[in-house]
């Protein structure tokens, strides 16, 4: 059963300039904003894939927002909490610690009082062979793991971390699906290639596009959760958060 949205009315930033995460959020039926993290993720290593993707969800909350950034959305929060006094919550999907906003907020009584937020970070790599691969290097890379996938076995490790900026609430978990498939064609990858979004994916791995849904065998898992953002998780989280 697929989860729901929260039903309390929602502001969300997403924190990702993902089509993917933003095709997911509209499906779960949030309007949201963009926002999106400029860090070298090579330069972050975990020996653990589950341990990778959440420093690296880490590392984009530390450098997403500038200080305008975290103003804009501080203001943003005081007025809601002045001109919808029905909102209970704001649900801000960004790549920012709970840490680095909280130090921002000014310690005045109208902020203390101000509806609790919650922050969802996330991220996400694929595991081929016991090896992790990120987004590919060169249109080479993306061919040479687009070839290993042919009829072989992979699986995607993606992380989402949740944070109530009112409350200090954390809690991070991860979601593994194993994706299974038939022999892809030269053509369908020299295709796919061209295209160009492969190279900006986790792997080079886009289980939903439509040039490779016909060579996909099985998957062990959720479509949503290989696209970055598992739904279930984000909600069950969500709602622990709050």
């Amino acid at each position: 059963m697929e989860a729901t949205a929260v039903t309390t009315p929602v502001k969300i930033i997403l924190g990702s300039s993902s089509i993917a995460r933003r095709k997911i959020l509209a499906e779960m039926g949030y309007e949201f904003t963009v926002t999106s993290a400029d860090i070298d993720e090579k330069c972050i290593r975990k020996e653990k894939p589950e341990e990778l993707v959440m420093a690296l969800a880490e590392a984009k909350s530390v450098n997403c927002m500038s200080a305008s950034q975290a103003n804009a959305i501080i203001d943003k929060l005081q007025a809601d909490n002045n001109q919808e006094k029905d909102a209970e919550f704001t649900i801000l999907i960004a790549a920012d610690t709970a840490e680095a906003i909280l130090q921002r907020l000014p310690a005045h009584d109208h902020v203390k009082d101000a509806q609790p937020a919650l922050l969802i970070t996330c991220d996400q790599v694929v595991v081929y062979e016991g090896a992790v691969r990120e987004k590919p290097s060169s249109e080479e890379e993306a061919r040479a793991f687009m070839k290993g996938y042919s009829g072989g076995h992979a699986a995607t490790v993606s992380s989402v971390l949740v944070t109530n900026l009112k409350t200090g609430f954390s809690k991070v978990e991860y979601d593994r699906v194993e994706i299974y498939f038939h022999e892809i064609p030269d053509e369908v990858i020299d295709k796919l290639i061209e295209e160009g979004l492969v190279l900006r994916v986790a792997g080079g791995l886009i289980i939903e596009h439509p040039l490779i849904v016909p060579y996909v065998k099985e998957v062990v898992g959720t479509t949503d959760s290989v696209m970055g953002l598992p739904k279930a998780l984000t909600e069950k989280l969500l709602r622990e958060a709050l």
